[in-house]
């Protein structure tokens, strides 16, 4: 095979790049070039400027029509333009693809040459419309060169297996037919549009090693200056360079690895003594974070070498250092640029830097663990660190990231995921005696890491960096697992989980560089409850969201809705998007859920609504139901940084201890917020009220209240004539009950609601300690809902009497919830409250007597409204009012209101 190739590569070659151009080119004057580590140019020539354009920027003939525009308009047409090319995009992979079918004796490489072939001619006749002569030529050539691929590739059929030197030869190709088109285009513009080819393998040599191709910068620069002497290379004078390819020093054909053409760029620039290398692609430059993660990450003017390779280093998408080396090592500056946005400057990578931005970039990549070696017997040991990074090296696992304390109890390091368990094996076996005697305790592994690095040469000697980095991360609830600063101060990294990781950049990218949307806070909701209070108030938040977009800057997204047994998430609609798509997630919630949804599990459901949160943002937990499980999770959401808003009463009213532990939870930093105006009153400002008096040093003394809608009404309403229990069926018919009428009749919702307001003074009130009237039977308590539906006029006889008492004494009926304070008769202080709940009869005088129907009504009176008591008044129940309530708080919540 070795023979066959070595003749066939020498066919290839004298066919594809020992042809005669096909474009003629003048004599011209003789350019010196310089190259490696000097520089020799002329001092009567401006120095060209190279430039490197990617395989987006030539995908199609279209496209490779911009190039050659861009070059044309360009400024420095006016002194030589080095140009290197990238092959039509894909065209490598395809390559490579057809060495593996051919080898595979999958004959469907035949098919694929062919379009492969197709493509690169319909893109010669599209650039060459007009220039009939040239067009032939270019068929000719690319007629020629495929023949020979052909064979080549049946040649590999035959063997059946895969050719490293083969794939070598091959996958250059790409380049040298893009380059050819490229130029031939160029050339029929005629004088302007003058160029040469260069086929880089017959001037760059290099020496594959362990680090990568290493250029031998002495033949390589005679090889280039023999060039430039033969062909005349001069002002105004473009040489069209392939990208990626080149040759060893045996001479043999290879390719330069990764990110091939773009060290080709910085190669070409160096051989050309090119004042600038312009590297185009389908970016506007180097962005401050990635903006497929951060909208509003911005656009860098200028940056060191240094943070180029830091940032590059980290994972983000600028330029690989190994592409950068020849021109840091010359001092070319590199200008990324957008091949699709020509006129927008880019971002300039040099030797100096802006240091009044002290951060220039912020990013992440994932795939890695962290692997710690720990233990009492580390501490002061000479050779510990040499040891575990030699044991590491020896296994083949590269270090990440290291991170030590001064203690020297534990060392750690972050490596890729895929061989930790390789690396944990090494230190075991390089501390196998220590494990044994205790002094180390042991290597552990923490797996689902990402490491996040903030990257600036102006952050040396700038205070408050690491306070602002931190601060961010702790705003938006991540746990840093490891930190990392160089003694050069220009890269801080952290190690965070790796589901926290996008949420993490945007938290800090939002903490160095803000937000262009800052003004708009994107609220990201999930609810529970989807019930007739859970529904009506999605359909005012469908209805209203449009409005607080436009008025308040505010955008609300519903990511999520469950029921007791299942839930359903949503993707978060990108900012502002309020269309007919987004708003259909808002209807008719539980049949979607029965529908559509998944096994409830609150804890994935709350993930959910808090990793759609970002720096920008918030997440909101609203609980509709009237469960107390949820409530069990409030003080876990509030922790994690989750606002909790709820017309649920089981949290508020329920035990003491987790009452407790959920106010605690929303004192903590970053904690998320508690908001329950709707669990007393629904829409009435009551709990506001009574939290405003209080917070502001009142005094309460009594609270009286008519705090069911369902009792109120049915006092309200009852004039004797008729049965109580007609009455109650009526007001069951009419949805004022619960379906159970006891609930409302018990009195118990009441209660909690006593329990709740008392709280609020600062009370430990529990339930048991309310003294409860109700007014359901003993004996109609505790039998099956039909039954007491049944035997309802049992109650009429007790409550007919009840009725008429409080008649002849010219009183009406209500029932009322009262919380009376137990005052300190020496010092007058406050010492408890006693509540108490049921009915009463009131003079007609009473404020009590003259409210509507279903309203709530409750006095406040306190040291400041002692003489006149405060008095709130309204609708308090019904879905569309509770919804209100809840509805408000949520803009009470994101300080909108």
């Amino acid at each position: 095979m070795l023979s066959y190739l070595s003749q066939r590569e020498t066919n290839l070659q004298f066919k594809v790049h020992h042809r005669p151009p096909v474009m003629s080119v003048k004599p011209s004057a003789t350019a010196t070039v310089g190259g490696g580590g000097s520089s020799s140019s002329s001092t009567t020539e401006s120095p060209p400027v190279a430039h490197k354009f990617g395989g987006s920027s030539v995908g199609t003939a279209a496209r490779i029509a911009d190039v050659a525009a861009i070059l044309l308009s360009r400024s420095d047409v006016d002194g030589r333009q080095v140009v290197v090319v990238s092959a039509m995009q894909g065209v490598t992979d395809a390559l490579i693809a057809l060495c593996r079918k051919a080898a595979a004796r999958d004959d469907s490489w035949v098919v694929d040459l062919l379009v492969l072939q197709t493509k690169h001619t319909d893109a010669a006749k599209a650039l060459l419309t007009g220039h009939q002569d040239s067009l032939n030529g270019v068929i000719a050539k690319l007629t020629g060169e495929f023949t020979v691929l052909s064979e080549l590739l049946r040649a590999q059929a035959l063997i059946g297996s895969v050719s490293t030197d083969l794939i070598e030869l091959i996958q250059g190709l790409g380049e040298v037919w893009s380059s050819t088109l490229l130029h031939a285009h160029l050339a029929s513009k005629g004088a302007e549009g003058e160029s040469v080819w260069l086929d880089a393998r017959d001037v760059l040599v290099i020496e594959p090693g362990p680090l990568g191709a290493a250029v031998q910068w002495g033949p390589s620069r005679a090889k280039v200056q023999q060039f430039v002497a033969t062909h005349g290379v001069s002002k105004a004078r473009r040489v069209i360079v392939t990208g990626f390819i080149a040759r060893t020093t045996e001479g043999r054909i290879t390719t330069l690895g990764r990110n091939g053409s773009d060290y080709s760029g910085a190669i070409f620039a160096s051989l050309f003594d090119a004042s600038e290398l312009h590297i185009w692609t389908d970016v506007d430059g180097v962005m401050s974070a990635d903006p497929r993660q951060v909208p509003d990450a911005v656009l860098l003017a200028r940056m060191s070498y240094e943070e180029a390779c830091e940032l590059a280093y980290f994972g983000a998408n600028v330029v690989h250092p190994q592409t950068m080396a020849p021109a840091f090592a010359r001092g070319i500056p590199i200008i990324i640029r957008n091949t699709f946005a020509p006129q927008k400057p880019g971002t300039r990578i040099g030797k100096e830097t802006d240091t009044t931005v002290p951060v220039k970039g912020i990013t992440t990549f994932g795939n890695l663990a962290l692997l710690n070696l720990e233990g009492a017997g580390l501490l002061g040991v000479p050779g510990t660190a040499e040891r575990t990074f030699g044991a590491l090296a020896r296994s083949g696992v590269s270090v990440v990231m290291i991170s030590q304390g001064s203690s020297e109890h534990s060392i750690c390091c972050l490596v890729q995921e895929s061989v930790v368990e390789r690396g944990q094996k090494a230190l075991e076996d390089a501390f196998t005696r220590e494990l044994a005697q205790g002094l180390v305790s042991g290597v552990t592994i923490t797996r689902d890491i990402a490491a996040l690095a903030v990257v600036g040469d102006g952050m040396a000697g700038t205070p408050g960096i690491a306070a602002r980095l931190f601060t961010a991360l702790g705003a938006a609830h991540i746990n840093v697992r490891a930190i990392a600063q160089g003694s050069s101060e220009r890269n801080i990294s952290v190690a965070v989980a790796k589901a926290d990781a996008t949420r993490a950049l945007r938290a800090v990218h939002a903490g160095f560089f803000g937000s262009s949307a800052a003004s708009v806070l994107v609220v990201r909701i999930g609810v529970l409850g989807p019930g007739n209070v859970g529904q009506t108030f999605l359909n005012q938040l469908d209805a209203a969201r449009g409005s607080l977009l436009r008025r308040k800057n505010l955008d609300l997204q519903l990511v999520g809705i469950a029921g007791s047994k299942k839930m359903l998430l949503f993707t978060p609609s990108a900012a502002g998007d309020i269309n007919a798509s987004s708003s259909s997630r808002y209807m008719d919630a539980k049949a979607r859920i029965d529908r559509e949804g998944t096994a409830l599990d609150l804890a994935a459901f709350a993930a959910h609504v808090r990793q759609s949160n970002d720096a920008n943002g918030c997440a909101i937990v609203v609980d509709c139901t009237a469960s107390g499980g949820p409530a069990e999770w409030y003080q876990t959401w509030l922790t994690q940084g989750i606002h909790v808003i709820t017309p649920n009463k089981q949290a508020g009213s329920g035990s003491l201890k987790r009452y407790e532990a959920i106010l605690a939870a929303t004192r903590a930093p970053f904690a998320g917020r508690f908001y329950y105006e709707a669990t007393v009153g629904a829409g009435l400002p009551v709990m506001t009220t009574l939290r405003d008096m209080v917070d502001t040093g009142d005094v309460v003394m009594s609270v009286d209240g008519i705090l069911s809608g369902t009792l109120s009404w049915l006092f309200n309403t009852w004039d004797g004539d008729v049965p109580f229990s007609a009455l109650v069926r009526r007001a069951k018919e009419m949805g004022y009950t619960e379906p159970d009428p006891r609930d409302d009749l018990s009195g118990l919702d009441v209660a909690r609601k006593l329990v709740i307001l008392a709280r609020e003074t600062g009370s430990q009130m529990t339930l048991d300690a309310v003294q409860l009237e109700s007014l359901v039977p003993s004996a109609l308590r505790d039998i099956p809902t039909d039954e007491f539906l049944t035997r309802l006029p049992e109650m009429d006889g007790p409550m007919k009497a009840t009725f008429e008492d409080a008649k002849r004494q010219g009183n009406v009926l209500r029932y009322v919830a009262q919380l009376k304070a137990v005052v300190d008769d020496a010092t007058g202080a406050v010492e408890s409250y006693r509540a108490t709940v049921g009915l009463l009869a009131l003079p007609k005088s009473h404020a009590f007597a003259h409210v509507k129907l279903t309203d709530n009504v409750l006095l406040f009176s306190t040291k400041r409204y002692r003489s006149n008591p405060l008095l709130v008044q309204g609708p308090g129940a019904g879905a569309e009012v509770t919804a209100a309530g809840v509805f408000g708080d949520l803009l009470r919540c994101c300080g909108r209101r």
